[in-house]
């Protein structure tokens, strides 16, 4: 078995006030990477600040991260801590701010690296320490060593690397208390896609398969009371969907994703579809291919998450936000080389271009 572990992780209540030493001891003056508003009403934000006026710290704020962020608006970021004397980062915020955080960490201490220079991983100097708050129980960006950003030509990648793990996550259901629906299902179903894409992957190991299905398990019942037209969620329920959010975090760490993000991106990025909605279009794809190709495997998949096939999948169709939009042929055909990249190829039942190109199509 591979895998890599490094974080310490706190999702219990209170855990920023609780960790406010833990936090300053990374320095003397923070950068903190938000987005313009989520911060701020999930309490996060007051909470940080609260830590850091205690400790008479000193600290700026970019909030300038949107949906799907830019490298630009990462390298503005790190640039902008850079000239205000920041040594440390702190994000707030779901994976967008975080995966911004990740990489605002790197050009703080690289204030001249390019875009290029960050994919080909040519930083010069050590990233400066990071720590994560999550606001949203999907991505798992907290435990990851994954930054998804946007390129210049408006694609969006994947970068892997062991210095885009934070020094530590934290988090509290208490802050996805204000998430309205669409935004509670569109994080709530990415994170069970990333369970069960972790689970269908080639690099899948007893430890992974731990966490996936333990994430699916701590997710079902509160996805299944979220995909209700009353959406009636308690801290609770809140706090299960953000453990499993972490537990799929933490099971692609291991393994990374399959065909279903990889493809889920171009929705995104054309069409404006948002992440977990993109990724989970074609998540019954996955379980169908595997169906076919891999019907044992299959089978047990359903014995370990002890849950019926039927009764998961009308889960899946239930909790997972509508795409309506058509793609052509043509379009299809520009983008398929696209996809013959290693998440596709991390499909533990090899799935060809054709079929990826039949599944758009459809």
């Amino acid at each position: 078995m591979v895998f890599h572990l490094k974080q310490d992780v706190d999702t219990a209540s209170g855990s920023v006030l609780r960790n406010g030493d833990k936090i300053c001891a990374r320095g003397k003056n923070c950068l903190i990477v938000t987005g313009k508003s989520s911060a701020k009403k999930s309490g996060a934000l007051d909470d940080l600040i609260s830590v850091f006026q205690n400790k008479d710290l000193s600290y700026c704020i970019y909030d300038k991260i949107g949906a799907n962020p830019s490298v630009a608006s990462c390298i503005d970021a790190g640039c902008f801590g850079a000239i205000n004397g920041a040594d440390f980062v702190v994000g707030i915020g779901g994976g967008s701010a975080l995966d911004a955080a990740k990489a605002a960490a790197i050009f703080l201490t690289n204030p001249s690296l390019d875009e290029s220079g960050y994919y080909n991983c040519a930083w010069q100097t050590k990233p400066a320490p990071a720590i994560l708050i999550g606001t949203t129980a999907g991505t798992g960006s907290e435990v990851t060593p994954v930054a998804v950003l946007t390129d210049s030509a408006g694609k969006k990648h994947s970068l892997h690397h062991d210095c885009l793990y934070a020094d530590f996550a934290l988090g509290d259901a208490k802050y996805t208390m204000s998430l309205p629906q669409s935004i509670t299902l569109s994080t709530g179903i990415d994170a069970l896609t990333h369970c069960i894409e972790s689970y269908f992957s080639k690099k899948a190991n007893p430890v992974s398969r731990a966490f996936a299905v333990a994430g699916i398990r701590t997710l079902v019942q509160p996805l299944t009371i979220a995909a209700c037209p009353e959406f009636n969620l308690n801290l609770e329920d809140r706090q299960n969907l953000y453990d499993g959010s972490i537990l799929g975090g933490l099971a692609i760490s291991i393994t990374g994703t399959v065909f279903p993000h990889s493809v889920g991106y171009y929705l995104t990025e054309k069409y404006g579809i948002p992440h977990g909605a993109a990724c989970a279009h074609y998540t019954l794809d996955l379980l169908t291919h595997i169906k076919q190709h891999m019907p044992e495997y299959y089978n047990g998949f359903y014995q370990c998450i002890a849950l019926g096939e039927d009764e998961f999948i009308d889960l899946i169709k239930k909790a997972r936000p509508a795409v309506n939009i058509t793609l052509t042929s043509g379009e299809v055909d520009a983008i398929l080389p696209r996809f013959n990249n290693n998440s596709v190829r991390n499909t533990i039942a090899d799935i060809s271009l054709e079929e990826i190109r039949e599944i758009m199509l459809k």
